[in-house]
C-alpha cells in the first residue's frame, strides 16, 4: 500500500507551505525524512527527529535519526522504524523537526492510503505549494503565564520602613 502524506511547514504566516508526498507503507521513517528534506530543498545533513502526535498536535515519543541516548534509555531510530508501524488509520499524525539549531518544524499527516501504481516510482513528490523561506520561522516555546502579570515585588511595601513592617525586630 501507498501512504499519501501532506507535510506542512509549521509557520505563523498566512502563506501555506506544504508538500504532498507518496511513499510505501513498508519504507522507513528515514526514507520519509529523505523525501521531506529533498522536497523542501534541504541537504538532509542536519539532525532530525519524528515525534508521534495526537489530534491536537501534541508532541509524543521521539524517533531519532541517531541514537544519542545515554545508558539504558534507548530511543527508536528512523532507519529501523517502518512507516506503517507508527502511522495508520488510528494514528495519522507526526511532527518532524529538522536542524535542531534552526528548528524547522513540520506537521506530517496521513491523508490517504491507496494501491501502488506500477507506473510510479516511490517515494513520489505529488504536489508543491509555497516557497520555503530562507530562515526557519520563529517559534515561541513560552508557556502561558498561569499567574498573569503577577509581580511578587509589587506589594506596595517599603522594605526600608521598619516601623510599619509586621514583625518583631527583637525576636531572638
Amino acid at each position: 500500500m501507498i501512504y499519501r502524506f501532506r507535510v506542512i511547514l509549521d509557520n505563523d504566516t498566512e502563506d501555506d507551505i506544504f508538500r504532498d508526498l507518496e511513499i510505501r507503507e513498508t519504507d522507513t521513517l528515514e526514507d520519509l525524512h529523505n523525501i521531506i528534506t529533498q522536497s523542501f530543498g534541504f541537504d538532509g545533513l542536519e539532525m532530525a527527529s519524528f515525534y508521534l502526535s495526537n489530534d491536537a498536535w501534541e508532541q509524543g515519543e521521539e524517533i531519532s535519526m541517531f541514537d544519542v541516548s545515554e545508558g539504558n534509555n534507548s530511543v527508536r531510530l528512523m532507519n529501523e522504524t517502518s512507516i506503517n508501524s507508527v502511522v495508520h488509520e488510528a494514528q495519522t499524525k507526526l511532527i518532524y523537526v529538522y536542524d535542531f539549531l534552526n528548528m524547522w518544524t513540520f506537521l506530517v499527516e496521513l491523508a490517504e492510503i491507496v494501491e501502488e501504481t506500477s507506473s510510479t516510482d516511490y517515494p513520489n513528490l505529488m504536489f508543491v505549494n509555497g516557497q520555503v523561506p530562507t530562515e526557519a520561522p520563529e517559534k515561541s516555546f513560552e508557556a502561558e503565564d498561569p499567574l498573569g502579570s503577577y509581580n511578587e515585588f509589587d506589594d506596595e511595601l517599603d522594605i526600608d520602613d521598619y516601623d510599619n513592617l509586621d514583625f518583631d525586630e527583637n525576636w531572638n
